[in-house]
């Protein structure tokens, strides 16, 4: 449904191809649809994604554990080999900050679905917190917290070393 022929971008004109992506990405809580505009242009033995995405997904907070709608914006930078890395390439190849390389393995096409289900992945916060002054849900109380295990060490007193 959203792959791009390999075939299709070689014999375009300029090797390139805009397209734009405005749907709902079933494994992610979407609120609104998922908006990108790519451009895919062929560069020789790589195909180069480039492009802005935008959307809003809902989140659960890492603090209170409600859910709070996340704005996406950002802009994906990718590199696919045609061939497989492993066989074909021995000179080095130059990586900008962030960017990744996917072996497309002699594959005819190229899954535009999977590359922005995992580029809204992975541009996603490592901590989800639902805004600034969130304090967190009574489960972080101080009294929640207690692990009876570790009531043996409440009573430890160490005595300095005596010199």
């Amino acid at each position: 449904m959203y792959k791009i022929s390999i075939d299709e971008l070689e014999n375009s004109a300029d090797k390139t191809l805009n397209l734009t992506f405005e749907d709902f990405i079933s494994e992610i809580n979407c609120v609104t649809p998922i908006h990108a505009d790519i451009v895919i242009r062929s560069l020789g033995e790589f195909i180069e994604a480039k492009g802005h995405v935008s959307g809003t997904v809902k989140l659960e907070c890492d603090l209170c554990l409600k859910e709070f709608d996340y704005n996406l914006d950002f802009d994906i930078d990718e590199l696919f080999a045609k061939n497989s890395l492993l066989e074909e390439y021995g000179q080095e190849l130059e990586l900008k900050d962030g960017q990744f390389v996917t072996d497309l393995d002699g594959s005819d096409e190229i899954d535009i679905y999977d590359l922005l289900y995992q580029s809204v992945i992975l541009n996603l916060p490592n901590k989800k917190v639902c805004g600034i002054n969130c304090k967190g849900g009574n489960f972080l109380k101080e009294e929640n917290l207690s692990d009876p295990r570790l009531d043996v060490f409440k009573n430890i007193q160490i005595k300095p070393k005596n010199k």
